[in-house]
């Protein structure tokens, strides 16, 4: 009892806290508190310091950089993000191969070697196989009935004639004479139409402008995407009168003649027709 009492009369006791300046001991300020008010003070603002730091964290950003497991919500937004960012990598890389394809083409850096077709693809044919012999009198009838209505089906092959380039009602894109002609061997891929300066370049079919810059061996240059992967190229221009993503109509004027790149030797548009990646002789569908 006498033990307790002790260390209550201790609690109890009164400390002055004395600030004095060091050269001349003057007394700036002081402070009377027993020591049971200091421990309730320290334990307050110790209870405060901790409640201020919880509250911080959880209601702040901050608890994103010192929590280690995340909420299901930020898993998936997580995982959506990857998912953009490797579509998008997938799309660079396409657009990159097209693009140096597409380079590689208005430059004439083009092989023109053919795929062999595979001898052997493991597929069987189908000659080969042998149909049951025993068929219903149903399955007869059935038979008859398609084979019936594919004799009265005349549009089938001129339907399928539609999506080649012979189809197609190509509009001249300039009048003039041709001076050098559609040659691969030489990795010549088009014509060279020799006019007067500053004519006028048409489209030859409607289509949207994919390429329309300068080069240093062809000059000025326009390309044009069209239908059934098909791309038409206009060299050694003066004036690019479309820009990219423009569309344009057959016989709608996109550029002007020139002698513009270091494979010009005069006033002439040098023109080729691409058809799913293979340089065609323009020659064989329009006259100039």
């Amino acid at each position: 009892m006498s033990k307790r009492r002790k260390l209550i009369d201790k609690l109890r006791e009164k400390y002055k806290l004395v600030i004095l300046n060091d050269d001349t001991f003057e007394e700036k300020a002081s402070f009377n508190a027993s020591l049971w008010y200091l421990i309730i003070g320290t334990a307050t603002f110790a209870i405060l310091f901790i409640f201020l730091t919880i509250t911080t964290i959880k209601f702040t950003p901050l608890r994103e950089y010192l929590s280690v497991a995340s909420d299901a919500g930020s898993k998936k937004e997580i995982i959506e993000a990857y998912s953009k960012v490797d579509s998008l990598e997938k799309l660079a890389k396409a657009n990159e191969i097209y693009l140096n394809n597409l380079k590689d083409v208005i430059t004439g850096k083009v092989n023109m070697a053919k795929q062999s077709k595979p001898t052997n693809d493991g597929a069987k044919a189908t000659d080969s196989i042998r149909l049951n012999q025993k068929i219903s009198k149903e399955e007869k009838e059935l038979r008859k009935y398609i084979e019936a209505e594919g004799k009265f089906d005349l549009n089938e092959e001129a339907n399928e004639n539609r999506s080649g380039i012979a189809s197609y009602s190509f509009f001249s894109p300039l009048r003039g004479q041709v001076t050098d002609e559609f040659n691969p061997k030489i990795q010549h891929y088009g014509i060279d139409i020799s006019t007067r300066k500053n004519e006028n370049i048409k489209a030859t079919l409607e289509g949207t402008i994919v390429f329309s810059n300068f080069t240093s061996e062809t000059g000025y240059v326009i390309a044009i995407q069209h239908s059934n992967n098909l791309v038409t190229f206009y060299k050694h221009c003066s004036v690019l009168l479309k820009k990219v993503g423009s569309f344009v109509r057959a016989g709608e004027v996109i550029a002007v003649v020139g002698n513009s790149g270091e494979y010009s030797t005069g006033p002439h548009l040098h023109f080729e027709i691409w058809l799913n990646g293979n340089a065609v002789d323009p020659k064989n569908y329009m006259t100039f």
